[in-house]
């Protein structure tokens, strides 16, 4: 089974110039196989991506790249399930489903599942196959065990079973805006302040310990998933697709280095430790582990 990596959704603010260059030098010269687009985290931030969506997806298709379209997380107005409407039925490509409502227009046709909705067990798994799911990415939080038994369910029902291997961890979703409020704004009001912060904003705690990531509406972790370590332990339970989550640093070389690894040309420490002086967060793998997420857990330990 040959291992596949994908690019998640852009998931921050960032100046559309910037995603539409982002986007050119993947196209260009990223080792990923599947390119998801959408803004998914904010229905605000859609407009300004969209006279650029279908520009960045030729260019990726024309590179080689397989171009996913992806739902937003939480729909909670009718403008935005017109869109989420509007998404299904253009038929442009594989729709990755990040949202209840999403999963019931694709239901009956090919279409993925992205990470933002639950699947914990292979009951599930078998209900979202039964509906058409090809590719399901699973939550950051599950521990290995987990892993396991949903790839072997995969294996069985036909379905591609993902796991996010790099990127901060998308924990939860919210109809209020943290980032506006943490600027003494309101959602409807906001200013796009999100923009200010292209990797996220960081949250401590009382007492100034780093503690978590906000992204508009979005929690995410502060340290950064990094699987790089455990990527032989993740292909030997079958699993042959591996999640890139984009942050605000060299994406490419990124994929580079999971590339080089999946390839057996590059071990996995040196890689993480790589990666590690990078990013700006610490490197993260606890949950995998089965202990706090937070944590990271040495090869071997």
């Amino acid at each position: 089974m040959t291992a596949s990596l994908t690019l998640g959704p852009v998931l921050f603010n960032w100046p559309v110039d910037r995603w539409r260059d982002f986007y050119a030098r993947i196209a260009d010269e990223a080792p990923v196989d599947t390119v998801i687009l959408g803004e998914i985290v904010c229905f605000k931030r859609a407009p300004f991506f969209a006279q650029a969506m279908g520009e960045v997806a030729e260019r990726l298709t024309a590179a080689g790249k397989t171009v996913w379209f992806a739902s937003p997380i939480l729909v909670g107005s009718e403008r935005e399930r017109s869109a989420m409407r509007d998404l299904v039925e253009a038929d442009a490509g594989l729709v990755e489903a990040n949202d209840m409502g999403a999963l019931a227009l694709l239901a009956g046709r090919p279409h993925a599942v992205g990470p933002m909705i639950n699947v914990y067990n292979e009951a599930t798994l078998a209900w979202l196959a039964g509906r058409g799911a090809v590719a399901v990415s699973l939550p950051a939080e599950l521990p290995a065990a987990a892993v396991a038994a949903l790839a072997k369910a995969g294996r069985e029902l036909g379905v591609a079973v993902e796991v996010q291997a790099w990127g901060r961890a998308p924990l939860a979703i919210s109809a209020r805006c943290y980032h506006a409020r943490a600027h003494g704004l309101h959602k409807d009001g906001c200013q796009f302040v999100c923009g200010n912060d292209p990797d996220g904003l960081a949250v401590t705690t009382m007492d100034g310990q780093p503690f978590l990531t906000v992204n508009g509406t979005q929690t995410m972790s502060h340290g950064c998933l990094c699987l790089a370590e455990e990527m032989a332990e993740l292909s030997a339970m079958g699993i042959a697709r591996f999640r890139l989550s984009p942050q605000a640093m060299d994406m490419v070389r990124v994929a580079e280095a999971f590339r080089a690894v999946l390839d057996g040309r590059r071990g996995g420490a040196e890689v993480a430790a790589e990666l590690g002086g990078l990013i700006g967060a610490p490197l993260v793998n606890g949950f995998f582990h089965d202990t706090a997420g937070a944590r990271r857990v040495a090869a071997g330990a």
